[in-house]
Formats: C-alpha cells, structure tokens, sequence
C-alpha cells in the first residue's frame, strides 16, 4: 500500500463491511494489508465475535463488562474450538488408502421445522449421513422415544438462544457430535438429556435445565457459552472433558461431579482437546499478575500487597509506654537515690537510659559518691530479625520485614516448587474455567479417584464450592469463592492437589476445610472476611499452607484440632477477631516463619493437647498476648519474635510443660513470659459464651474420636518439667519473667533485660523454681523477687544495674549459690521476715545501699560469699541485732581503699557463663486423647496485669 492511496481510516471503514473469508484473503496480499487487517480488532472483529449465534461475549459469563484483550484473537480461539469436533473426519479420510481416487462427498443442510424437509429431529436423523448438518428452526421439538446418534452429525437451532427447544433424551453411539444453539430439556421418560460412552460430543452457547449429562470415559466433552440450570453434569472415568464460559444456576444438588480415575483409554478427540487447552491463554501467574484485589478494608489494609515487606505501626503510643518512661509522681526530678517500696523493695527514681546496656558506674552520677570501679559486662537483648525489632515501636512508622518473611508471589512459589509447576501445568480428567457458579447446593464434586482442574472460576451463593473426597486430586487456580453457607473447598480422605492464588472470603464456615488425612498444597491465596476460620486441618488431615494471606476472620486464622499435622509457613495471618492460629484438642503441625500481627486474642493459641513446633515467626502488634499455652497445651515454642503486643509476650500454664527456647520477647505490654498454673474454666465465664465448635459438613456434629487414629511418634520423648531457656526477654511493660505455679519449672540461660517492672517475679511455686545461667540486668525494679511460701533456686545468674534490689526474697526455700549480685540500685540481696534463705559462694555489691541486707526475724545461712563494699556511709552487711537464725560462715568482704581501685570480675569470669549450658530437649510429646468436641474460643478481658489468665484469650 503506497503513500498516494486511500488514507487508513477510509482503509478500515471499507475492509469493516467484508465478511470472514474476504478478511482472510486480504490478510495475505502483503504486510501492509495484514497489519491493516490486524487493526480491525475493536470494529470487524468484534462485530464478528458478538454476531455469531455459536458464542457470546469472550468474557462471558464472570466479566462481561470486560472486553478481551484482543477480540480477534478471542474469535479465532471460539472459531478453533468449534471445529474440534469434525476433526475426526479429516482423520478417517486420511487413513483410506485409495482416498485420492473418491470425490469427495459435500456435506448436507437438513431443515427441520413447520414448512420444512422434516417434521421431527428422529425423522433428519434417519436420513443423515456422515457429518450432515441439521437445523432446527423456531419451535418446540418433543421426542417421545430416546434418540440413538449412530453417525457423526451436527444439530444446531436456527435464530437466537431460546427459539428453539428440545424434549429429548439423546444417547450418542456415534464417535462424534456437535450441539448448538439449543434449548434442553428432560423427555417425559428419562431425566437424562444426553449420554455417551466411547465418544466425543460438542456442546455451544446452549441451554440446559432441570435434567442431566452423562458422559464415561474413555468419551469426552467440549461445552463452551452453555447455562445449566439445575442441571446435573456427571463425568465418570473421562480422560479429558472441557467446561469453558459456562454459568451453573440453581442446582439441587452438585453441578458438576468427576467421578473415577482418568481412563487409559482415550478416543480419538483428546490429542486435540489437549493441544486446544495448550495453545489457549493460559491462567497461570505472571510476575505483573500478582496484585491483591481490591477489598473493603481499613485504611492500613487497603495499602496491603502480597509482596510487602513493611509493616505500618498505628496507635498513640507503644504499649510499653506508660510504665517505662515517667518518673513517680511526687518524686524528685532527676533523683538517683533508691527509696523503699512496699515490702521494702527499692526502686529508683532516675530515667531509664536508651537501653539500660551500662553500669550506674558510667551514668551521670558524682564522682564523689562512687569510690572505686567494679568491672563487669552486662549482656543485653540479642540481635534477631534486624534491627527494626530492637528498639521500641513508633506510631506510624513502618517496619521493615527480613527476606525471610516477605511473602512470596505466586510465581516465585511455583519456580521453586517443582511439585507445585507439575501440578498448575498438568490437565486430566475435567478442566473447568472461566465458568460461574451460583446460587445452589454444590460447586463441583471430585470423588473416588477424580481429577479436575478449575482455573479463573467464580464460586459464590453455594453450600459449598468444591469438595474432594477418595484419593481425588484438584488443582485450583485463580478461582473466586465466596459466601458459601459452609466450608468453601473441602478435602476429605485422602483428597490433595494444588489450591494456589484463588480469593476465598465471607464463607459461613472454614475457607478451606481439610480432613481425614488430605494433603493439598494451599499456595498464594486470601482467605479472609470468614464467618469462621480462614483454614481449618482435623481429624489427621495434613497439607502444607504457605505464603497465603489469611486476615479478618471471625475466628481463627489457622485452626488445628483432632490430630490435624499440617505444615504451616511463610503466610502473613492478621486482624483477625480471635486467635491467628489455634491447636487445640491434640493438633499438631509444624508452624515455621509466619508473620502474625494485630490479632484480637493471642498470636498463637495452644491448648487441649495442641502439640506444634512453632518457630522463627514474628509474632507481633497483637490486641492481646502473643502466644498462649492454655489447659494441657504442649509444644515447642522456639526462635520466634513476640513484640509490642499489648498483652503477654507468652502466656502459658505450667502444668501443659510448654519448652520455651531461643524467643526475642521484647516491647509487650504486660510481662514478657508468664506463667501461671490455675485451670482456665474455674473461674466465672461470660454470659452468652460456651457453644461447642461445629465441624460438621452441613451442620451437624460429628464425633471425630471414634475415627482418630494414634500417631505416636517415637522421636517425641515426653517433657517432664515446664522449661523457659535461651530467650532474650526485654523492655516488656512489667515483669519480663512473672511465675504463679504449682508445678516444676526450669528458667535457664536467658536474657531478662530493661522491663518495665522487675526481671523475674516468682509469687506463688509450691514446688522448685529453678533459676539457673541467666543475665537479668536493667530492669526498672529489682532482679529478682521470691513471695512467700515459694520455693526457687538461683544458681550461676548474673544479676546485674536492675534499679531496685537484686534480689529480695520472703520465700520459704530459697537457695542463692553461685551468682553475680552486682551494680543494683537497692541492696544486693534483701531478706525479709520470715523468709529461709541459703546465700552460698556468691559475689554482691551494691551502689547504694547494702550487699546484703536481713529484715526482721529471717532465717539463712549466709556463707562463702565475696561482698563488695558500695558508698562510704553504707555498711556491707545489715541485720536486725540478736538474730540467731542468720548464720554467717567464711564470707570475704572487700572494702575500697582508693578512688582509683578497680576490682574486676574474675576466677570465674562475670556470670553467666551461658557456654556451659546444657540445653533440654527440643520437643514435646503429648500423650492424651482429645475427648470433647473443640469449642469455640471465647474473648475475655481481665482489668490489670496481675491477673492469672491471659487476657482475651480464655478457652471456655
């Protein structure tokens, strides 16, 4: 096309009135002419594409506002896919030896009508040959007989969708068919309206209502633009079957059921199905495609992206706030003298310093009042995470999340998961997309060994979307599901596949429900808005859970119950109204790397013979406590990060024998780690509260301990002591370490740093306490603190700056051996009446006041201890005259002689000596049956943080 011709435009204008074939012809002039054609897209291709009665609108029946990226491309797809079904004829020419001697035989038009060559579709039929094609004109066509297709024909109505109706049950003997343009419905003997057995049929833009399809394998079906309207499809032992664009409405019962395993033998259509799902577009995620869609949430949550690695901190003030920063009312402003508290406990009155990491030897403080200097190292909160988790949260700051917890794109998930791209790219059995189902029982079916791939479906006004039963595999990809009155997917017996990038929101029940020992893979998907949990795992079943985002759910994110072990990680699981994941009644699971923040109740709730392995995860912003171990809760709780969550760090019962290792505990507002021992149900419950959790499929309760099976694994030895070891617990908003226990409990090798209150309380602990190889430094009260009738060991701890006493005790049995009482702001150690304490082969010294000071009537045997000597005008030694009970034995006491002296700590260097440690084991073993149904957690608020339950988080 030279310059000196017709302009573009007038081009278009002119090529926008040929038909089809003449398109095609022009198209292959020269180049110029074939980009000219290609620049029709949005005129002559799409009036062809919306004009022809075989199909509809390319984004029918989910998007019909949209238009297609190209719409001549969308019409060469439909125009491809609608001559599928004669292919087989090319295929029998070409296997006749002397074809090329035969005329080859045109293909007849049969009318059938009012008027026409035929009264009836069985009259055409007896008189068709080979491939013929018949159509139905504008009428209601009534076979009182079945029809039997013994050749390969094609019916199609003339005139629009709905002009044409056809009462029949057709039974296909035939290898091939097409069906277009028509009306189904049941005759009055049968509810079946087509069936085929070996071969292959074609259904386009075609209605079906109240009825039913029956295709078995190896036979296959090809249905694209259809309405199925309380209309049962049953596919049974298909090797390959294709729904596209299709719209399931009102079905009373399931709408599409895959039955059987794929068959081995397949007919002569499914190389071309094959190469057809091939060449169209694909659903599988691009990096570009990755993008959260748009839902109705609050601000912080709009700005929320799969691939974030930032976390927005809202609020006024952080919850360690109020209690760490301002000093007492009516004290002194910049005084550094200790006064006595309440039971004689000393706390000081200066501000804290940045991180209290330094000796009061290097505060402002005279020089006049420190005579010599005592060299020591205080060992302060252990780098985790970066340093964004170091220091304190700031109001609208935003956090930058580690490599590690960036969740990944779908994309990013299936290059590396090699299992996981097998299954987004394999097809078997029923592939089902673009299609709409609505306003029914059930979604689609899979049983007894099915496969059934849905790409790009919308699932919503269901019972429920898809089931999976029987050792049947799906693959789900990019579906829409939501407001099912149950469970969104359910998995049950041994069911699996791949579940990826799909949007599953305000279902009555579970997003995902998985029991009876599945196992899928749930990849990449938003979980959210449920009425119930995001994901539920009972009842054996398994599965692995990353990278998904599970938010605002009215339940527990991740609900783990009845020997559900499913392997949990990488998935960011916040603002939900209860717990972020839950194990209860003897789930297990392995729960690795998850960011879960800003939950109503606990980060992680454990209770009931839960028995996780819960690990390097950020726990974090929660409305109440970060982990709880409730009643008869186990587990292993290790390497995670619990910060400024505004209850507990960890919250936990002594009696369930958590393990406690290697946490960054840091920023709470209430204690680091507490522990109590008191049953949660024997208090008062809230009214309105304590309704059993339903599990059901349609509602009805089911009593899953007649089914579990015991899954003892030997490797699991049984924990005989609740042990809390190698935690960096600090800047927590009152005690970094509170004990209300009855049981046994093992505090070893941690570091207790600048709390809000004091390092450890121990207030109630009929049986030993045993306090070994911590640093418990900086803390705004004293070191330590034993109530009464307690009894607790310290041995090899460094107790060092706290601003009150290091240690004070009016415990019954407590034992203080080997450890290093240094630089604290009240006494070294304080003994008060009616205490027994054994003081042995320690090193104390205090700032400002005694190294050990005895009160009232105590009884102790002070012995082999190396005292330092404080100020000038405090003595080392303090007790109430003629105390007989206080035994003092081969004690050394240091007094300064010059400003210049330095004493160090030496032989054996500062404590603790944490490379000396020996570590307890790194798993738990739960050996007790769940033997109540789960209940449903119920929210509890408890005034002040000397309550002995976690707050919000009361299991009723």
């Amino acid at each position: 096309m030279d310059a000196g011709g017709l302009p573009l435009e007038l081009w278009r204008m002119i090529l926008a009135y040929l038909h089809l074939p003449d398109l095609g012809r022009c198209s292959l002039v020269c180049r110029a002419w074939y980009e000219l054609i290609l620049s029709l897209d949005s005129t002559r291709w799409r009036q062809l594409c919306l004009g022809c009665i075989e199909c509809r609108h390319p984004n029918w029946p989910n998007q019909p506002d949209v238009e297609p990226a190209s719409w001549r491309e969308a019409f060469r797809q439909h125009y491809l896919a609608s001559k599928t079904w004669a292919k087989n004829a090319l295929d029998l020419e070409s296997s006749v030896c002397f074809s090329l001697f035969r005329r080859r035989r045109e293909r007849r038009t049969l009318s059938v009508g009012p008027g026409h060559e035929f009264d009836s579709l069985g009259s055409a039929l007896a008189m068709a040959s080979l491939y013929d094609r018949i159509v139905l004109f504008p009428g209601v066509y009534e076979e009182q007989g079945e029809i039997i297709l013994k050749v390969p024909v094609e019916i199609v109505g003339h005139g629009k969708l709905g002009e044409v109706a056809l009462l029949a049950s057709i039974d296909q003997h035939c290898s091939t068919t097409r069906l277009c343009n028509l009306v189904f419905m049941p005759a009055w003997f049968s509810p079946f309206m087509f069936k085929t057995t070996s071969g292959h049929v074609q259904f386009d833009n075609c209605n079906f209502e109240n009825g039913h399809i029956q295709v078995h394998g190896p036979g296959t079906c090809q249905v694209k633009f259809c309405t199925f309207k309380n209309t049962h499809v049953f596919l049974h032992n298909v090797p390959l079957c294709v729904l596209e664009n299709c719209e399931f409405v009102g079905s009373e019962n399931n709408s599409v059921t895959v039955e059987g395993h794929p068959s081995a033998d397949k007919n002569w259509a499914y190389k071309y199905l094959l190469g057809l799902i091939r060449s169209s577009p694909s659903v599988l995620p691009t990096e570009n495609a990755d993008s959260l869609m748009s839902l109705d949430l609050e601000s912080r949550d709009q700005a929320w992206s799969p691939r974030t690695c930032d976390i927005v901190i809202e609020g006024s003030q952080s919850p360690t706030s109020p209690t760490s920063s301002s000093p007492k009312p009516g004290s002194k402003a910049g005084s550094q003298e200790a006064e006595v508290g309440s039971d004689g406990e000393r706390v000081a009155q200066t501000p804290d310093s940045s991180d209290g990491g330094l000796s009061p030897s290097g505060e402002d403080e005279d020089e006049d009042q420190l005579m010599y200097r005592l060299s020591y190292q205080v060992q302060g909160p252990r780098p985790v995470l970066g340093g964004s988790f170091l220091g304190p949260p700031l109001p609208g700051a935003s956090i930058q999340l580690p490599s590690c917890l960036v969740l990944n794109s779908l994309q990013q998930e299936l290059q590396k998961d090699k299992e996981a791209m097998a299954l987004a790219s394999s097809v078997q059995g029923c592939l089902i997309r673009k299609c709409l189902f609505r306003d029914g029982k059930g979604g689609v079916f899979v049983c007894s060994y099915g496969r059934a791939k849905m790409e790009g479906n919308i699932f919503r006004n269901l019972t429920y979307a898809v089931r999976c039963i029987h050792n049947s595999k799906i693959v789900m990809l990019r579906n829409d599901i939501h407001r099912c009155r149950a469970s969104g997917i359910f998995l049950r017996l041994e069911g699996g596949g791949l579940i990826a990038g799909n949007n599953i929101y305000h279902n009555a029940e579970a997003g995902v429900d998985i029991r009876k020992k599945s196992n899928p893979l749930i990849l990449c998907n938003q979980i959210h808005h449920g009425l119930r949990s995001g994901i539920v795992v009972l009842g054996n079943g398994k599965g692995v859970i990353r990278s998904n985002q599970i938010f605002s759910n009215k339940e527990a994110g991740i609900y783990i119950l009845y020997h559900g072990n499913p392997i949990v990680s990488g998935n960011h699981i916040f603002k939900g109204r209860a717990a972020g994941i839950a194990v209860n009644e003897n789930g297990k699971g392995l729960i690795t790397e998850n960011v879960i923040r800003e939950n109503q109740w606990g980060g992680v709730d454990i209770r009931r013979g839960g028995l996780p392995v819960l690990r390097s995860n950020l726990i974090c912003f929660g409305y109440s406590d970060g982990v709880v171990v409730g009643d008869d809760g186990r587990g292993l709780i290790e390497g995670n990060t619990i910060y400024a969550n505004k209850g507990c760090g960890v919250w936990m019962m002594s009696s369930s024998l958590p393990h406690v290792t290697s946490n960054h505990v840091s920023y709470n507002g209430l204690y680091g780690v507490a522990m109590f021992s008191q049953k949660d149900g024997s208090g008062e419950l809230p009214g309105g509260h304590g309704a059993q959790e339903n599990f059901s499929e349609d509602g009805d309760a089911i009593l899953w301990e007649t089914e579990l099976e015991k899954d003892d694994d030997p490797l699991h030895r049984p924990v005989t002591v609740a042990l809390v070891e190698s935690n960096s617990i600090n800047h927590n908003g009152a005690s970094g370490l509170y004990v209300q226990s009855s049981e046994a409990l093992h505090i070893i090798t941690n570091v207790i740093h600048a709390n809000g209150d004091r390092g450890i309380t121990v207030a109630q602990s009929s049986q030993l306490t045993r306090v070994a190889n911590n640093s418990i430094s900086c803390n705004r009260q004293s070191g330590v603190k034993v109530e009464a009738q307690c009894k607790v060991e310290l041995r090899g701890n460094g107790i060092y700056d706290n601003r009150g006493h290091g240690v004070i005790t009016k415990g019954d049995s407590t034992i203080v051996i080997e450890n290093d009482i240094i630089g604290n702001r009240g006494s070294g150690l304080q003994l008060l009446p009616r205490s027994d304490t054994k003081v042995i082969k320690n090193r104390i010294h205090s700032f400002r006041a005694y190294g050990i000071a005895v009160r009232g009537r105590t009884k102790a045997l002070v012995q082999e201890n190396i005292i330092f000597q404080g100020k000038t005008n405090k003595t080392i030694f303090q007790q109430v005259s003629n105390n007989r009970e206080c035994i003092m034995k081969n004690n050394k006491f240091l007094v300064f002689k010059k400003k210049s002296d330095t004493w160090r700590l030496v032989n054996p260097p500062a404590r603790p000596h944490l490379e000396n440690s020996i570590r307890g084991p790194s798993v738990a073993h739960s050996g007790q049956k769940a033997t109540a149904m789960a209940t449903r957690i119920t929210a509890r608020v408890e005034g002040g943080y000397h309550s002995n339950r976690s707050i919000f988080c009361t299991i009723l």
